[in-house]
């Protein structure tokens, strides 16, 4: 079951003018998404989980996606939360470089503060910052065989990430992690590629119809998969051919 922002604890100043969760909270709320997430059965929908989870509970994250790495290096993005984070991820493919692919074969954190002075991966660094995307984290997910995962946390602004956002972003990826291998859905989570695309089809005919954003769109599909208890896919589908969201009988 996807998050829902209404469950999470009060903040004082945090990225979306919230106050930051207190540990408390916080451990609370990790322990109850890695339940939820491995109840799923559903890929799709356990990758839009810690999406979301991401994006509630790290502090500055504009933007998240989890990216799925293949023997070659090949990176490819799912359940991102806007056309961002799936364009910075096809660069690390065409580069063979970055964050994401240092954080899933190499460390388990990867800070990148600015994109724009990064030296490590120059090629890769300079397009990225040029894309729009200032900082980045990325954490490594799992590692099974030739496939590998990282969660990846997107900022706007130079220095957005602070050492509570790394914080709490290694512990969103420890409890995702957790999740993942638990519901014995690696193997699964490097198929269906087209799923990808049939949700960019609906996010895309829920921005134009009710003029949002590709994440309150993804957010949106996301809610209705986790209240109507249904696949992520399935509500993509209904919306993409009847061009209604999936209702509760």
């Amino acid at each position: 079951m996807v998050p829902d922002s209404a469950d999470i604890g009060d903040r004082e100043q945090g990225p979306r003018g919230e106050a930051p969760i207190s540990a408390d909270a916080l451990a609370t709320r990790l322990g109850d998404i890695a339940r939820e997430l491995q109840h799923e059965e559903d890929p799709d929908s356990v990758l839009a989980g810690i999406v979301h989870a991401a994006l509630e509970l790290v502090p500055h994250a504009a933007e998240a996606s989890v990216c799925l790495v293949t023997g070659d290096r090949t990176v490819d993005s799912r359940a991102a939360s806007s056309d961002l984070p799936r364009l910075v991820e096809a660069l690390q493919s065409e580069t063979g470089q970055g964050p994401c692919l240092e954080a899933s074969y190499e460390e388990r954190v990867v800070s990148v503060p600015d994109l724009g002075s990064d030296g490590r991966w120059p090629e890769f660094s300079r397009a990225a910052y040029n894309l729009g995307a200032r900082s980045m984290l990325s954490f490594q997910l799992f590692v099974d065989g030739a496939h590998l995962g990282a969660l990846n946390l997107f900022a706007r602004d130079v220095g957005a990430f602070d050492a509570e956002s790394e914080r709490i972003g290694a512990m969103v990826a420890a409890h995702a992690a957790v999740a993942v291998a638990g519901s014995q859905q690696v193997s699964q989570l490097t198929q269906a590629l087209d799923t990808r695309d049939l949700i960019g089809q609906a996010k895309g005919i829920l921005m134009e119809r009710y003029k949002i954003t590709a994440q309150q769109a993804f957010l949106l599909l996301s809610r209705a998969s986790s209240e109507l208890n249904i696949k992520l896919h399935d509500v993509a589908e209904q919306l993409t051919v009847s061009g209604e969201m999936a209702k509760k009988r």
